[in-house]
């Protein structure tokens, strides 16, 4: 076995990363898209602060997932 080939292990790790960073940007950016179109429809104080308190746990998921899909492909690249 070639010792410079990466191991498979360490391939899928990094697939797997990006594809979970990629399900976190998803996940910001729906919460932009969502936020901004409550904007325009010039919701009040009090209906903007219930919209952002409702899109606030999906925002905080999806940045967790993003960094942990690239810590994933960080530990990809430097174990393989």
């Amino acid at each position: 076995m070639d010792s410079s080939a990466p191991s498979p292990i360490f391939d899928m790790l990094l697939w797997g990363g990006a594809a979970v960073s990629l399900f976190g940007l998803a996940g910001i950016i729906w919460c932009i898209f969502r936020v901004s179109r409550a904007k325009r429809l010039g919701l009040d104080d009090a209906q903007m602060k219930e919209l952002i308190r409702s899109v606030l746990p999906v925002n905080l998921g999806a940045l967790f997932l993003s960094v942990i899909g690239l810590m994933m492909v960080i530990l990809g690249i430097s174990l393989g």
